[in-house]
């Protein structure tokens, strides 16, 4: 039986351990052997979020990246998280910008298959009818997602009825989105038996994650249940709240008499370039961590908790960090038990800390909060299953009155070009516009220059240079070969 791997070390790896910070430089020193090692898929930075990632914080063009991943990696699918909602916690595009967006990458050679969620906010009922016919016509493998959630209604009859229910898009593929690393041995035992008969031949994959320690084995225990495309990470972004290493996987794979298709022997460069680069950025590297049996409890994803603690720490309580996700747990249940991802994981988070910065429950609510109770957000985030008494005093009060007479009308692809510089702007300009809303950081980034430059172990000279500029007491280098003489002055000298 074959083993198949999708990699996930330049998005979800460094989005769980590097806060998205992996620059293009750091992308294109390794893509090439990355290209070459036989993985089924790639996981490349170029979705909407990545976006905002690439040009506000890290001041690079996301198209020159697209670019760069599609030169070089030619023979590998490139592959990215997708869906009708660009941007987290934004309100959804008109259709056509979802369209010119994914075009354009498509027409670049940055992105051929798609991943989308499918039961977090009612997309089988509300988006895939015409998302993924969309998504088809741009000529793109189309791979869905079920989020995985522990509650009273997350049970293996809901993920096998939501399996069944996908079927009548034709996906090319079906997996369970762990994306807490909740996943144990013994559950997975009950739940894949009921989603890979659901699936009727199409292949089942699965991504978790190592927040509690088990995911390598239950990626084994997986693949003995009819699983057999596995989402794995390349180290330093393997482990850790990443996904599980592919050497680790791959290895025990061979050792259980599965064959791989990946060659290892790819990848060691590209472990000690990217471990270089993580130490000379001071970058954490990831690592296994031990079981943490409060993952299972509070059930928030490391990201949301990294930015609470932050944000406590802005508000000077920070010391309450555990009060705030002990009453998360309550207002999960609350709200009906909706599945600890992007935006739901945000909105309890964010609700519990008014719970306990204020001292009462509910005294203060966000308007989210409301929304939810009104439905907007769909059967599957929970709404239905709301403690009754909370979800009355939220319909009955002032505010919801006001959000429920909130109807604006979608504008048109004419009238946002028209308000974001007109017709003259290219396509690639007019999406960064859109999602920037507006021009300003577009200008700071083109402000900054190239971006940053990485260099490997096969160009030491070169780096050798680029190391000794670092230093102002260095004035010259010269470097000899033979009768050949060059000498290179270091402007940011002394």
């Amino acid at each position: 039986m074959h083993v198949r791997f999708i990699d996930t070390t330049f998005r979800d790896g460094a989005q769980s351990l590097w806060a998205g910070a992996m620059r293009s430089g750091m992308i294109e020193v390794v893509a090439g052997e990355m290209d070459r090692a036989g993985f089924e898929a790639i996981e490349v930075p170029v979705g909407g979020n990545r976006i905002k990632k690439s040009l506000r914080d890290l001041k690079e063009n996301p198209w020159d990246l697209a670019r760069m991943v599609a030169r070089k990696m030619p023979n590998t699918v490139k592959s990215m998280m997708a869906g009708a909602f660009i941007v987290p916690f934004e309100a959804p595009p008109p259709r056509s910008i979802v369209e010119l967006y994914h075009a354009l990458l498509v027409e670049i050679g940055a992105l051929n298959r798609v991943q989308a969620t499918a039961n977090t906010l009612d997309q089988i009922e509300r988006t895939f009818p015409w998302l993924i016919p969309m998504f088809r016509k741009l000529g793109l493998q189309v791979a869905i997602a079920l989020s995985y959630s522990i509650s009273p209604r997350h049970t293996d009859e809901y993920y096998a009825k939501k399996t069944s229910e996908v079927l009548a898009f034709e996906p090319d593929a079906i997996y369970l989105k762990d994306q807490g690393g909740l996943l144990t041995v013994d559950r997975a035992r009950t739940l894949f038996p009921g989603m890979v008969q659901s699936a009727k031949g199409i292949p089942v994959e699965l991504h978790s994650h190592g927040t509690t320690g088990l995911a390598p084995l239950v990626y084994l225990e997986a693949m003995q249940l009819g699983v057999h495309t596995l989402h794995t990470a390349v180290p330093p972004l393997a482990n850790g709240a990443s996904q599980p290493s592919v050497f680790n996987v791959a290895g025990n794979a061979r050792l259980m008499g599965y064959s791989t298709r990946v060659d290892e022997t790819f990848l060691r460069p590209v472990v000690e370039r990217l471990t270089a680069i993580a130490k000379q950025e001071g970058l954490p590297i990831g690592a296994p961590l031990e079981y943490d049996y409060a993952q299972y409890i509070y059930q928030v994803p490391g990201g949301v908790i990294s930015n609470l603690r932050h944000q406590l720490g802005e508000m000077r309580v920070v010391d309450r960090l555990d009060e705030v996700l002990e009453e998360t747990v309550q207002v999960r249940k609350d709200m009906g038990y909706p599945i600890m991802i992007t935006p739901h994981s945000q909105f309890v988070v964010t609700q519990a800390a008014i719970n306990v910065v204020t001292g009462q429950r509910y005294k203060h609510v966000i308007d989210e909060l409301i929304l939810f109770a009104q439905g907007v957000y769909g059967v599957d985030s929970g709404y239905t299953w709301m403690d009754q008494n909370l979800k009355d005093r939220l319909l009955g009060s002032l505010r919801a009155k006001e959000l429920a007479g909130r109807q604006e009308r979608e504008i048109t692809l004419k009238e946002l070009r028209e308000k974001l510089g007109g017709p003259g702007v290219s396509d690639e300009e007019f999406i960064l516009r859109y999602l920037m809303k507006g021009e300003d950081e577009i200008r700071v980034m083109r402000a900054a220059g190239p971006p940053k430059q990485y260099f490997n172990t096969s160009m030491p000279l070169l780096t050798l240079i680029q190391e000794l500029g670092k230093h102002r007491q260095v004035r010259y280098v010269q470097v000899e070969r033979g009768s050949d003489s060059l000498v290179i002055k270091n402007h940011s000298a002394v």
